[in-house]
């Protein structure tokens, strides 16, 4: 099955599901973090899917593929510590944290997958002159 859009990557799929639920969760924190560690770890969890949109659209260029998959990599780990900073002010409860941060674990792998073997991703040759 050729896959179409950056929303049918299972990587994409799950990514989004750990930013919506680091979404829910963040909406307890307390009101002083709301300019600080609960907007920055909405941000950093959103920015892996929006990353991996931008990748998907930039495969005709192996570079520019890895390069934006690198980027989603680095903004899942900074929700990995994010959610470390989570824990330790209590914010997070310890069953919570640890579901969430084998979410990043499970999402970082698959970036990492494909970081390293891109080619079943870009755009083949043929692909890329029958859009002209």
């Amino acid at each position: 099955m050729e896959i179409k859009s950056a929303k049918e990557l299972m990587v994409y799929q799950k990514a989004f599901e750990l930013a919506m639920r680091v979404y829910e969760i963040s909406r307890k924190f307390p009101k002083d973090e709301q300019y600080a560690l609960t907007s920055q770890i909405r941000r950093c969890s959103r920015s892996v899917c929006h990353n991996l949109r931008e990748a998907w659209a930039k495969r005709r260029y192996e570079a520019n593929f890895i390069a934006k998959l690198t980027d989603c990599d680095g903004e899942n780990s900074e929700t990995d510590t994010a959610l470390d900073f989570a824990l330790e002010c209590e914010y997070l409860s310890l069953a919570e944290h640890t579901q969430l941060v084998m979410m990043c674990s499970e999402i970082g792998k698959m970036l990492g997958s494909m970081i390293t073997k891109p080619e079943k991703f870009l755009l083949k040759i043929s692909d890329r002159t029958s859009d002209l």
